[in-house]
This record gives structure tokens, C-alpha cells and sequence, in this order.
């Protein structure tokens, strides 16, 4: 069973993937399909991971980031093609660094 120290992590790992690519920018997101799915993909890992935090931690480490990042992933798995890449994009340029940041500071004891 992953815990949540693993769970961090691959949201931290995610994070830096979706970075590698971002940084190429909205048209390359909007034009190139491998850009557009490596950078969904990711966004699902992070919120999957999200999802799998314990009861225990969202008490102990409370923070409105992890819904948002569960109902992002909730909208790219369940919406697909009604997707709207402009919330996309919002998310990889808000929403990412936000929970990279947050993942990164969650003390070690639980990393």
C-alpha cells in the first residue's frame, strides 16, 4: 500500500514533469498533442495521488489545494473531450507550483 510519504512524492514527481514541458508554453500545449497529454497525464497522477492521502494527514495538513487538485483530475478523466484548456493551462500555471510547494513542505517525518 503506497503511503503518504509516497503520495507526496508523486506529486512532486508529477509537478517536475508537467514543469519540463510548461515551460515550452500555451501554444505548445495547444498545438502539440504529446505536449497536451504528457501534461494531462501528469495532472491526473497528481490528483490520483491527492486522492489517496489518508484521513489522518488532510487533518493534520489541511489545505483547499488538494480538493482542487482531485476535482481538476476528476474533470480530465471524466470530461476528456468537453475538456477546457484554458482551465488546464490555468491549473499548470497556478495550480502546479502551488502543490509542488505545499508537497515539498510537508515535514520529512511524513515525506
Amino acid at each position: 500500500m503506497r503511503d503518504d510519504r509516497v503520495r507526496l512524492e508523486d506529486i512532486v514527481e508529477a509537478a517536475e514533469a508537467i514543469e519540463k514541458y510548461a515551460v515550452r508554453g500555451r501554444h505548445a500545449f495547444d498545438s502539440d498533442e504529446l505536449v497536451q497529454t504528457w501534461i494531462v497525464r501528469h495532472l491526473q497522477i497528481i490528483g490520483e495521488a491527492e486522492r489517496g492521502l489518508s484521513p489522518a494527514f488532510r487533518e493534520r495538513y489541511p489545505d483547499e489545494i488538494w480538493t482542487r487538485a482531485i476535482g481538476m483530475r476528476n474533470i480530465v478523466v471524466h470530461r476528456y473531450f468537453a475538456m477546457d484548456p484554458d482551465a488546464v493551462w490555468d491549473a499548470i500555471e497556478r495550480g502546479v507550483r502551488q502543490i509542488k510547494a505545499k508537497a515539498q513542505t510537508i515535514p520529512s517525518e511524513v515525506r
